[in-house]
């Protein structure tokens, strides 16, 4: 074996260059610590496992990671968001859209359908309450804690005489709201049209398709008319969340 002496002293910084030391001859020891020699490293040679928590800063991070990918049009209840916890540090968290929506407080209106009818429908002493023609509204709630405020708005026109009418509004065949106060008295030969709003907060408890649907039934002696002359009448669902 030959022994190569070397003075050290008479050896300039950065005199010995990688070409010059063999394969394995220094060993870990010898390595200052922190230092990393780079050029040597191959591509993907360092992993997940190898570096340390907190080891890397977001200043090195890609800040296309996030922002490069195509944006969402849509999500879904169990799609996954960011965010900034404030009470650890502004740390990243994730949740599910569904518990952010959940969260973020109620009272707000998701959404608002109507069904709307101005054919004329003549009801000539009914015993029984029919359907309101045209005054139907299916919704579907997005959570079972949703409320659904029901707007129903009646045009009507009475003959003369005793007459009146009564309504029922319906959650599929559940009744949730009725009124028999629609009557008076009027002289022989007068003729009166008018409009009634009835409102009514509902609570389903449900997440699947409901209708919705007025009903109205005349006195036993008297007829009345919905939608005289082109008049309207709808029905109004409004989604309340919780």
């Amino acid at each position: 074996m030959s022994i190569i002496k070397v003075k050290t002293g008479g050896i300039t910084a950065d005199a010995i260059t990688d070409a010059l030391i063999a394969d394995d001859v220094v060993g870990t020891e010898h390595l200052t610590a922190n230092e990393v020699d780079t050029t040597a490293l191959g591509a993907d040679a360092v992993t997940a496992a190898q570096i340390a928590d907190d080891a890397i800063s977001e200043e090195h991070l890609d800040v296309t990671a996030i922002t490069g990918h195509a944006a969402l049009t849509s999500v879904a209840d169990d799609d996954l968001v960011l965010l900034s916890d404030t009470s650890a540090s502004a740390a990243l968290k994730k949740m599910t859209v569904a518990n952010l929506v959940a969260n973020a407080g109620g009272g707000k209106i998701n959404q608002v359908l109507q069904a709307t009818n101005s054919t004329q429908q003549d009801l000539n002493s009914n015993s029984s309450f029919v359907d309101l023609a045209g005054v139907t509204q299916a919704i579907t709630p997005s959570a079972t804690s949703s409320k659904i405020l029901i707007i129903a708005d009646i045009h009507f026109d009475l003959t003369a005489g005793d007459r009146g009418f009564q309504i029922k509004i319906l959650r599929d065949s559940t009744v949730v709201f009725e009124d028999g106060n629609n009557k008076s008295t009027y002289t022989a030969g007068a003729r009166i049209a008018g409009r009634n709003t009835y409102l009514e907060l509902d609570a389903p408890s449900s997440s699947s398709s409901l209708t919705y649907k007025v009903q109205v039934q005349t006195d036993g002696n008297s007829g009345a008319r919905f939608n005289p002359e082109s008049g309207r009448s709808n029905i109004t669902l409004i989604e309340v969340l919780a």
